[in-house]
């Protein structure tokens, strides 16, 4: 059976009250306890589905679970409440703590994991409802959202800055910077591992032959068997150096790299590190950079690497100078920013921009609704896509109004939805379609904000091509490297009518005609 959002979030629910009601209080634990059950779950669902997928295809694989059957879902959860905690806190961890191999990230990131679920019933509790989940039988990223629901309970708890980026999005950003075989992809602030695992998803579907492809209602794609791929140095790659994650939450590595190894990445290179601190050295080292690092929030300055130019404390303002040294030249990244970082004022804003527009290519700017973050923020965001080293010339802007769901905090599916255009736009973006006949468009010669003549052909190529424009980089520069698409957004101006003065001096009259004899009829009344 599939599990629906409604009955997922009971479920959640549920076993969040079991866990607070059996003495794990504190979120972040909780959250830790209840992702090491379902990683065990979906471990076994994901060995027995590729015995079978090897066995279909005539090769031989070796179980996970050689030599340690008794660590199966299927044979300690059988087992009497006392026997099963003493089972999984004695053996089973035993077990995940080697299981990557001795020189895996993963095998480090679980030395200092612990089982620390207290009373047998309550672990029987909390395995009984993981299997009301069905897990095995979803065609859709479950433990997404069992992650994304399980954090937004983080968040009311009061802890900061740590919210997944809905999958739509996530997906939508890897689509925009289309990452091939062969790049090497990181995500420098990776929570749950969301980036590094669709973009591990899109370039198998990208080399994987279309009549295998299937899609379920989603658009996620299922049987990414990467057929095209003949290279089997590649294919490796592919699974073991292609894709990097930092983040300086010890419980989001590990739950980012159980994330990545049920999704069939043999060797999570997922570290535990602050990407901003003077600790941490890499540069030039990626073909792909995804990221949607924390908004609030500022770095102790004497904690600050000395690599930054831009002399900020602001995090969001951080990120952005360190993902451009992250990238070898080429190299592309897709970045979620608050609005404030697109207008900001203060030298440092302003000073960020400049790298992105002076150093870079900088290729897009897609305004999104304030709603997309809901329920666990309700600020305003955008996605900055550009390219390391190139020149600007113009600038592609979205205004992206819909993400096909209702921007309050229920978040429900509508039909409302600007994503697909949003792609379909952006293979045509600033293109001489865009700005064929109009030579004056992309001349420079005057301010976008303040040219009536341009802003007569902006409003007419933003009708045709719905939300979108182009700036010339002559504009930005002269708007002070403001990247907001209000400054450049054309306004649509009503024709107001109004009548001929003869006509309202008439209604006028009529109008006081009228109150003369009212106020006559209520003098009488006063009489009588």
């Amino acid at each position: 059976m599939l599990t629906n959002s409604t009955t997922l979030k009971q479920k959640i629910d549920s076993l969040w009250d079991k866990f607070w009601s059996g003495g794990i209080s504190n979120p972040l634990t909780a959250i830790e306890q209840m992702s090491y059950l379902i990683f065990l779950k979906r471990l076994e669902d994901n060995d027995n589905s590729n015995a079978a997928m090897a066995k279909r295809r005539n090769e031989k694989l070796t179980s996970v679970f050689k030599g340690n059957e008794d660590c199966r879902w299927s044979y300690w959860s059988q087992l009497p409440g006392d026997q099963m905690l003493k089972h999984i806190r004695d053996k089973v961890f035993e077990f995940l703590r080697s299981l990557g191999g001795e020189t895996s990230t993963f095998t480090q990131h679980m030395q200092d994991a612990y089982f620390i679920i207290p009373k047998a019933s309550l672990l029987q509790e909390a395995v009984s409802i993981i299997e009301d989940l069905h897990l095995t039988e979803q065609n859709v990223d479950v433990q997404g959202d069992l992650y994304e629901y399980l954090l937004s309970q983080l968040t009311t708890a009061g802890k900061n800055g740590q919210f997944r980026t809905p999958r739509h999005i996530i997906r939508m950003m890897v689509k925009l910077v289309d990452p091939k075989i062969g790049d090497r992809i990181c995500d420098p602030a990776c929570g749950t591992s969301g980036f590094l695992f669709n973009s591990y998803m899109h370039i198998l579907e990208q080399n994987t032959s279309k009549d295998v492809l299937d899609y379920d209602e989603e658009g996620m794609p299922h049987h990414l068997i990467g057929d095209k791929i003949t290279d089997k140095k590649l294919f490796k790659f592919l699974k073991t150096h292609a894709l990097t994650g930092y983040d300086f939450d010890s419980t989001m590595t590990r739950i980012g790299a159980m994330n990545l190894m049920l999704h069939g990445i043999d060797n999570p290179n997922i570290r535990y590190t602050d990407t901003l601190s003077k600790s941490y050295n890499e540069k030039e080292m990626y073909d792909i950079v995804l990221a949607n690092p924390p908004f609030k929030g500022s770095i102790d300055e004497t904690d600050v690497n000395a690599r930054f130019k831009t002399k900020t404390k602001k995090t969001e303002l951080l990120f952005v100078e360190l993902i451009y040294d992250l990238l070898v030249t080429g190299g592309r990244a897709a970045v979620i920013v608050p609005d404030g970082v697109l207008f900001g004022t203060s030298k440092a804003h302003i000073d960020v921009r400049k790298i992105l527009i002076d150093n870079c290519k900088l290729e897009g700017i897609i305004s999104m609704p304030s709603g997309v973050f809901k329920p666990y923020a309700g600020v305003s965001t955008a996605v900055v896509v550009f390219q390391k080293g190139g020149i600007t010339d113009k600038v592609w802007f979205y205004d992206m109004e819909a993400d096909g769901f209702t921007l309050d905090d229920k978040r429900n599916k509508t039909d409302k939805n600007d994503i697909p255009d949003i792609l379909s736009a952006w293979k045509e973006k600033c293109h001489s379609e865009l700005t064929k006949g109009h030579p004056e468009f992309i001349s420079g010669s005057e301010s976008v904000s303040e040219s009536k003549k341009v802003k007569k052909m902006l409003k007419q190529v933003q009708h045709d091509k719905k939300k979108w424009i182009c700036v010339d980089v002559k504009d930005i520069r002269g708007n002070k490297y403001d990247l907001s698409i209000s400054r450049y957004k054309p306004i649509e101006y009503e024709e107001v009518k109004y009548e001929k003065p003869d006509m309202i001096m008439e209604k006028v009259l009529k109008l006081e005609n009228e109150i003369a004899r009212d106020i006559t009829d209520i003098k009488i009344f006063l009489d009588k």
